[in-house]
């Protein structure tokens, strides 16, 4: 008799992303809606007043088809990041025509080949300066399909790839040094000096980069040992399957192209550090690349069109993906619960010592930033309530804005909601389902990680040289 086995079928990543915003949907019906009061800073950013939770007398009841005109609403609202990454995957399309992609991974075949290790490093360690000191977190997108296609000419999986950048995306978020976007916004709101408690987060940079760097060669060396074991068995790559074994020689032509990119990311980050320059813009920049690489790489007009064309099309499916994860925060703000959620995570940290609250600001901003993805968006909201909360319990504000950088930076490795991670994952060909299995032990490794720094932190009183005077608003929180 023929023997048949189930296998378990894991639903498609749209599938999964469509059932989070159903139960953020039913929990708008059973979690009690409320809000603070917002007022506006000098920047016109609304911030949360702590002491001010009180029901709405305005609840909001949504309907089906409320929930339905979510999705619509979400593509609306990610708009930047969708096209971004269509922009993007159009303008590496008429990269790749010119020979220059491939000639590239020839060459980094030459230097990493036979030593795999040093270019995972190598990519985490980059990936993580850059989002610790200038907050890049979109930028990276351009950088995927060169590193699949360079970890299929070194026989490993795309999961490799995507790891590698992750890692260093979310570590320099959660150990940012100088990301004007997250440390810069907290410490501001904290009432800090900018940028003070330096030492500490330089101190703890490459440890945390080694575990992200170790956890992604594990794998790697796993995958090596057994093809086996690939998390990406019988998942195509969005490559193809057609073998590049033969590279062009990286010529003076392709040599120019790339010079062009390094120049484009330079004046891309200038654009951020100088002017604030965020995807519009640099999705601006990215044409201008493109048409140049066009006019070097001496490609027709008609064909270069044609590759930009091709580039945006297969990336239809990643910008569903990032619009269907805006919808899920959405939906909380819809239905008035977020507020709620916040005030209700933050109550039980009044009760503990003030090393377990440390770690409980950790674990509520970690839960938060699935609802609340923007790490500027998450200071606003919960940094007025945590400051003046870790005054209350004996957390120093330093500390409260570390737990903030460690639970946003972290756990953006792993939410869905973050609609950069679903671009990266759409363009690598990555189910989120198999992401998560390899993700979950690496942020497992973090928080652990994260909360005995936070421990140690508030132990030795890091960030009381700066904690500001801070009575009167003790005594009006108190009552």
């Amino acid at each position: 008799m023929e023997k048949t086995t189930k296998t378990k079928k894991v639903p498609h990543t749209l599938i999964l992303l469509l059932g989070m915003m159903l139960v953020a949907y039913i929990a708008t019906w059973l979690v009690p809606q409320g809000a603070f009061e917002m007022v506006a800073n000098d920047a016109g950013r609304l911030s949360v007043v702590p002491g001010t939770y009180h029901a709405v007398e305005s609840t909001t009841s949504m309907t089906p088809w409320d929930l339905l005109q979510v999705i619509p609403r979400a593509f609306a609202a990610a708009q930047d990041v969708i096209f971004f990454v269509l922009i993007v995957g159009g303008v590496l399309a008429v990269a790749r025509a010119t020979g220059t992609v491939d000639a590239l991974i020839g060459r980094m075949l030459e230097r990493f080949g036979d030593s795999p290790q040093k270019l995972i490093f190598a990519v985490v360690f980059v990936f993580a300066m850059a989002s610790s000191s200038i907050g890049t977190a979109g930028e990276y997108i351009p950088f995927v399909l060169i590193l699949v296609a360079l970890c299929r000419a070194m026989k490993l999986d795309a999961m490799t790839a995507v790891g590698m950048i992750v890692a260093g995306y979310g570590i320099g978020y959660g150990v940012s040094a100088f990301n004007p976007f997250t440390v810069l916004i907290a410490q501001q709101i904290a009432e800090i000096p900018a940028y003070s408690g330096l030492g500490l987060r330089l101190a703890i940079f490459v440890p945390f980069v080694l575990i992200g760097f170790h956890h992604v060669w594990q794998y790697t060396k796993n995958v090596q040992n057994n093809p086996g074991a690939s998390m990406m068995a019988g998942i195509p790559c969005p490559l193809g399957d057609k073998p590049t074994h033969n590279y062009p020689q990286l010529n003076g032509r392709h040599k120019l192209i790339l010079a062009s990119f390094v120049a484009t990311l330079a004046i891309a980050v200038a654009g951020i550090a100088t002017q604030g320059w965020y995807l519009y813009e640099l999705g601006a920049v990215f044409i201008a690349w493109g048409i140049l690489v066009a006019i070097i790489g001496k490609l027709s007009p008609d064909t270069a069109a044609n590759k930009f064309i091709e580039g945006t099309s297969e990336l239809v499916m990643t910008a569903v993906l990032i619009g269907v994860a805006r919808g899920i925060a959405l939906v909380m703000e819809d239905g008035q619960i977020l507020h709620t959620l916040v005030h209700g995570m933050s109550l039980p940290l009044s009760y503990v010592s003030a090393e377990l609250s440390a770690v409980g600001m950790l674990v509520i901003q970690t839960l938060l930033n699935t609802f609340i993805p923007s790490g500027s968006g998450q200071a606003f909201v919960t940094m007025p309530l945590m400051a003046p909360l870790g005054d209350l319990v004996g957390v120093p504000r330093q500390v409260a804005v570390l737990a903030y950088q460690f639970g946003d930076g972290f756990s953006n490795m792993i939410i869905p909601t973050n609609a950069v991670l679903m671009g990266i994952l759409g363009m690598a060909g990555v189910p989120y389902s198999q992401w998560f299995k390899f993700c979950l032990p690496l942020l497992v490794k973090l928080m652990v990680a994260a909360a005995l720094v936070l421990v140690g932190a508030t132990m030795f009183g890091y960030g009381l040289d700066v904690q500001p005077q801070v009575t009167a608003m003790m005594e009006a929180a108190n009552g």
